[in-house]
């Protein structure tokens, strides 16, 4: 009979797969643990970039996949779909039997792994917890936290965070983010070595990139998912008048999903653009690939607050998604308009370069978190500390 540990890692989005794959390698290749992978919610649909064949490629083996997204991208179904996770990830952890469950980051679905593995006492480890953003997503991250019984915080600002909210210092770990250990083999070897278009298709025009491009992702805001629409249209504002080719990556599943979708496709067919290239997702280090050798990145991902700022990649914040998230010198913060996008863009362009940062970790996350779950104790209460 094994002995190992087994770790139920739960993935819920396609970003996630890429903030968790270096972890996950690592938990596979330790000695004392056994790897559940559990697929879930958006990171198995089509039309939001299935994460799956990324998965199975990289030779993981997948233990179970929970469909629960609920068609509607508005806050009711971000609710139901979280209500349809909880029930779903239950009969998922009741079968596996994991010893401990790894959460990742702060995404809606997020809450139904760490409901459904702390009301079945099995302990929870929660990776990306104790940042601010100020949106509907700050409110999961720190009840996630309080759900959770272990913590891999990606920043030293997160450590302090995560203590102020009582939780057991011996069980709080500032390990960096999983995701910078992409970042670091890519920085190390940035080289183009694939061609976009042919790898992963998409739809629009072929503009050369050989004298550089931007790349844009923008996601709906939850809290201000009525105006996603309206936002999505200064940004293309922006870029419309920006003679350099642009990479413009499909939005996530949150509430105004569609407000975000539509006013993309109206673009796109109204106006046809020559310089525009849209994808629904990418392979990880072939995105962080794609940024590091791009002039800018425009949006409101977390992915320039993190990877691009240890690649040193100039970024455009737009809006209010990544607000108080600590961020490096690569950052310009403007609101959503199109004359503050475009002047920002203008300015970034005339820059050389701009300084890398460690905020987020240094390049050995996964094998840390890997390590610290192979040795903690099993525990399922927590120990108030304030």
């Amino acid at each position: 009979m094994s002995t190992k540990r087994k770790i139920c890692v739960v993935v819920t989005a396609r970003p996630s797969y890429s903030r968790i794959k270096t972890a996950l390698t690592a938990i596979n290749d330790h000695p004392n643990l056994e790897l559940q992978l559990v697929i879930a919610a958006s990171a198995l649909l089509d039309r939001y970039g299935s994460a799956i064949n990324y998965i199975t490629n990289d030779g993981f083996s997948i233990a179970a996949k929970v469909f629960n997204v609920l068609e509607g991208e508005n806050l009711t179904a971000a609710a139901k779909t979280t209500g349809i996770g909880i029930l779903e990830l239950s009969t998922v952890f009741d079968n596996l039997k994991p010893d401990i469950v790894v959460t990742v980051a702060d995404r809606f679905e997020t809450m139904a792994t760490a409901i459904a593995a702390s009301y079945m006492n099995i302990p929870l480890a929660h990776i990306q917890g104790g940042e601010v953003t100020g949106n509907i997503d700050e409110k999961v991250r720190h009840a996630i936290t309080k759900l959770s019984d272990y913590h891999f915080v990606a920043s030293k600002d997160a450590y302090d965070r995560v203590l102020k909210l009582g939780e057991n210092p011996k069980n709080v770990f500032n390990t960096g983010c999983p995701s910078i250990d992409l970042a670091d083999r890519v920085k190390k070897n940035p080289s183009m070595d694939f061609d976009p278009y042919q790898k992963y298709g998409g739809v629009g025009a072929k503009p050369d990139l050989k004298n550089g491009y931007i790349v844009v992702m923008q996601h709906p805001v939850t809290n201000e998912y009525q105006n996603s629409r309206k936002h999505i249209e200064e940004t293309l504002k922006a870029i419309d008048g920006i003679d350099i080719p642009v990479l413009w990556f499909w939005p996530n599943v949150d509430a105004g999903a569609d407000g975000t979708s539509s006013g993309i496709r109206s673009y796109r067919e109204t106006h046809q653009p020559k310089h525009l290239h849209f994808f629904k997702n990418m392979e990880g280090e072939d995105f962080l690939r794609l940024l590091v050798n791009s002039k800018a990145l425009i949006g409101n991902s977390s992915v320039g607050i993190r990877e691009c700022a240890f690649l040193g990649v100039p970024v455009i914040n737009v809006g209010s998604r990544q607000n108080k998230r600590v961020r490096g010198e690569n950052v310009i913060d403007v609101d959503y308009q199109s004359s503050s996008i475009k002047e920002a863009l203008l300015s970034l362009l005339q820059k050389p370069s701009v300084p890398s940062s460690s905020v987020y970790g240094g390049g050995d996350a996964g094998i840390q978190i890997a390590q610290k779950l192979s040795e903690v104790e099993l525990v399922f209460h927590k120990t108030i500390t304030y």
